[in-house]
């Protein structure tokens, strides 16, 4: 899928009808499972769920997670919403179709959901 297609689809996603697990404490939304299947992104997916194993949401309960491609690899940055770090890391190599990207976690109760922005 180009580009410009994909967030033009990505777009289109203001609010979700079903949960899909990935983890006992980690859901996707509608919009989160559309751009795993699609951009073959399911190790984004498994990346920002193993930081959020990290960090307490009696604390943080909401989260965002910032891709910001980096020649052949990326940076990953996962924050508090305020620009406060709470993780980072490289990627060596990626595939990601995307240039710069950013989606939420937000603590629901029982698990983390991961939505994309508009979905919030």
């Amino acid at each position: 899928m180009e580009t410009a297609d994909l967030k033009c689809e990505l777009a289109q996603f203001t609010g979700t009808e079903k949960y899909y697990r990935i983890y006992p404490e980690v859901v996707l939304t509608d919009g989160t499972k559309y751009l795993a299947d699609e951009a073959s992104c399911y190790w984004l997916m498994d990346l920002y769920a193993s930081h959020l194993a990290s960090v307490d949401p009696n604390i943080e309960s909401f989260t965002c997670l910032k891709f910001t491609k980096r020649g052949l690899g990326a940076e990953i940055v996962v924050e508090d919403g305020n620009t406060h770090a709470l993780a980072k890391q490289q990627i060596e190599y990626t595939d990601f179709p995307l240039e710069n990207f950013m989606f939420y976690a937000v603590w629901a109760g029982q698990y983390w959901v991961l939505m994309l922005t508009s979905e919030y």
